[in-house]
């Protein structure tokens, strides 16, 4: 495989751990409101020869002085141009909650241009694309998205009650809302045939897991989905985070290995 270019002039990426002579590598896409630094520790349970990158969207952290992006089609399509020259060994996409939906864009997207795309795709906490409802908060009051915030859970919640952190980040949550809600109102279903892993949480009442079961589609064939569910709500991932990342490291072993 050649190798793939340096990640330091990409404003869309962020390199967690560089690897001379990857194995395979593995792409994070963050949730709703949230920012490449939510993966900042998971290189330290991976395999030492998987690179991870993760995605960076506009409006937050090194980006926080470009406008932040409300429609799919913005989002999905300069990351997979982005993306493309990294794809020179087997790579794993993973994606939570808005992020399992802009990994699968970002999927499909480089496979209909016939470009190296995703070996597998990792789902956490999200319905597939057919099976998604708008909920309209992305044209709420403030108030109204802080308390959705809250009700999830996750890190974000707490930089909720820091009112300078709260104008930083309230932007980028809004934006993100406004972007699930009008995707959730034209998703569709393209299968992707790669094997395709769903994670939820039993009690996330947001994403049931007949929802989350439903990226069975997405694969293409049962024979190439799985999933696991753990105990907790939307952020399930945060408390389970060395399970998850285990059965990953798992899965990763083999879609590198073939």
């Amino acid at each position: 495989m050649s190798s793939a270019p340096a990640v330091t002039d990409v404003p869309w990426l962020r390199s967690l751990r560089r690897v001379q002579n990857p194995r395979g590598r593995l792409v994070c896409f963050p949730h709703a409101g949230g920012a490449a630094s939510f993966f900042r520790e998971w290189p330290q349970r991976l395999a030492g020869d998987i690179e991870v990158l993760a995605v960076c969207y506009p409006g937050r952290e090194s980006r926080i002085n470009e406008p932040c992006v409300n429609a799919m089609e913005d989002l999905a399509a300069p990351i997979a141009d982005a993306l493309a020259p990294f794809l020179t060994e087997p790579t794993a996409f993973f994606g939570h909650s808005m992020g399992a939906s802009v990994a699968y864009e970002v999927a499909r997207r480089l496979s209909a241009g016939g470009r190296p795309g995703a070996a597998m795709l990792l789902v956490s906490g999200r319905a597939a694309p057919h099976r998604l409802r708008p909920s309209a908060l992305g044209s709420q009051p403030d108030d109204d998205l802080i308390s959705d915030v809250r009700r999830r859970g996750g890190p974000l919640a707490a930089a909720l009650d820091v009112p300078d952190l709260l104008d930083l980040v309230l932007p980028s949550i809004r934006a993100d809302y406004q972007l699930v809600d009008s995707y959730a109102s034209e998703a569709t279903l393209h299968p992707l045939h790669v094997p395709v892993t769903a994670y939820y949480g039993e009690g996330d009442v947001d994403n049931p897991a007949e929802s989350v079961l439903a990226w069975a589609d997405v694969s293409g064939g049962p024979e190439r989905f799985a999933s696991r569910a753990f105990p907790g709500g939307h952020f399930f991932l945060v408390p389970h985070a060395a399970d998850v990342l285990g059965d990953i490291n798992t899965r990763l072993a083999r879609v590198t290995a073939a």
